[in-house]
């Protein structure tokens, strides 16, 4: 019988009624360096179980005789499986994503239930730290990756009753809340390590810009793509025109052909004022980043093109002015800035400012790789952008071109608050469910695969 270890309380008994294909060792602890070699040093069968919810999961029919087999047969260092889950008294399917190498989120859900080789972990025992207290499991992956296939089993081979649903907007932005910065501190060295590892780390130096160069008609723009924002998009433009600044500006929106009255809403306000660009793209094939690509190859756009989504506000009327001081002052081909989560009427919501404090200029861009985003308003050097241009979706297009220009050129950093982003019932990624939830993970492990095999050639790493 397979050993999974379980990291609930030492006197944990399990419901003997349940049908189990495992013993379970209890009160473990994968995520401490010293738990997880324990659990390591301790294992004595072909397979193990690491069991990473307080809740023991139910298991199928031969579900872990179809891990073993499935793992036995693939070479798999790290197996994990889709799985049913029980909330608030409903079972639903939980499907999970396939590995890349890519995937180098500390968050990826590999569901409750790894199935690890014992031979593996054996062998990379040595190059974990014993000194972690949060991130030792995702070391033990990152090392077992290496050499050893991780395999997704496209079956629900178990249940777990969560009991509730928990807050996906909070889980989202964990990563930036002050109270893990330390787990998250870990994270990051255990990624950098790996990323030096397997040759895709980059020293932080950075190519030189001439902010100066070529003639553009204005100094800033800020671009809006926007479709069917009729309740929002003239609030959005208005904090735009409010802006006071030093230099000429305009302000891009790039109507992706809307249809419910957003249209006749900007002809009339650019009817009014000279400042308005009002564009409908020839094509009707455009996501975000190719609005934002027919934004900025626009003949009125400006030297900075400064992102607004339709949704939302900027802060003050001194925003533009500053982004385009902090171009100049720190040299930068990209600048981020940070925002405040808050819900139609602008009252704050959870986790509240986003800010992204854990960027620095010695490793961001190679810990941008391990994060989900990279944070916002974000604003860039337009010749570079035109030169590159983003990807045409209509999610993580920003964090494509931000891994792409940070590859390269220094992504510059505001942490005082610039814009307001605002959670309602119409915004696009206000609430998602799983399958989309997973079909954008899966593109940003795409991303992150793509960048990687790029800093590897850059390294010279690349077999």
């Amino acid at each position: 019988m397979t050993t999974l270890y379980h990291i609930g309380k030492p006197n944990f008994q399990a419901d003997s009624t349940l049908p189990c294909d495992f013993a379970i060792e209890s009160g473990c602890n994968p995520y401490s360096g010293e738990g997880l070699a324990r659990i390591i040093e301790s294992a004595n069968q072909a397979f193990f179980l690491v069991c990473t919810s307080p809740q023991v999961p139910i298991p199928g029919p031969r579900a872990i005789d179809r891990m073993i087999q499935v793992a036995t047969d693939t070479g798999a260092g790290l197996l994990y499986a889709d799985y049913l889950e029980s909330v608030d008294g409903a079972i639903t399917a939980h499907p999970l994503n396939d590995y890349q190498e890519g995937s180098l989120r500390d968050d990826f859900d590999f569901g409750s239930l790894l199935l690890i080789r014992t031979e593996a972990a054996k062998q990379v025992l040595k190059t974990l730290t014993p000194s972690l207290q949060a991130a030792a499991l995702y070391e033990l992956r990152l090392a077992l990756s290496v050499n050893w296939p991780i395999v997704h089993l496209d079956e629900r081979l178990y249940t777990l009753n969560t009991g509730i649903s928990t807050d996906s907007e909070t889980k989202q932005f964990a990563y930036v809340d002050p109270k893990n910065k330390a787990a998250q501190v870990e994270m990051e060295t255990v990624c950098t390590s790996h990323l030096k590892a397997v040759g895709a780390w980059l020293p932080p130096v950075f190519e030189e810009i001439d902010l100066t160069a070529d003639t553009f008609p204005v100094e800033a723009s800020v671009i809006i793509p926007v479709r069917n924002r009729r309740r929002t998009i003239a609030e959005a433009v208005a904090s735009v025109l409010k802006q006071q600044t030093t230099f000429p500006f305009n302000v891009i929106v790039v109507d992706n052909h809307s249809t419910d009255g957003t249209t006749e809403i900007l002809a009339e306000l650019a009817l009014n004022d000279t400042l308005i660009v009002h564009l409908i793209p020839e094509r009707n094939d455009l996501g975000i980043g190719g609005c934002w690509n027919a934004g900025v190859h626009h003949a009125s756009c400006g030297r900075f093109a400064v992102q607004l989504d339709s949704d939302d506000v900027y802060s003050n009327e001194h925003v533009l002015e500053r982004i385009v001081q902090e171009f100049h002052k720190q040299r930068c081909a990209m600048l981020v800035g940070s925002y405040r989560m808050c819900d139609f009427d602008l009252n704050t919501l959870p986790p509240g400012i986003i800010d992204h404090r854990e960027w620095t200029e010695e490793n961001g861009r190679n810990n941008a790789l391990r994060v989900n985003g990279l944070g916002a308003p974000r604003a860039f050097f337009t010749p570079l952008l035109r030169s590159i241009n983003l990807p045409n979706t209509s999610y993580g297009e920003d964090y494509a071109i931000g891994l792409r220009l940070s590859r390269q050129w220094k992504i510059g950093r505001i942490y005082d608050v610039l814009y307001l982003c605002r959670r309602w019932e119409e915004n696009s990624d206000a609430s998602i469910d799983l399958v989309k939830a997973n079909q954008f993970n899966h593109y940003k492990d795409k991303l992150r695969t793509i960048e990687l095999k790029a800093r590897q050639q850059l390294n010279g790493s690349l077999s």
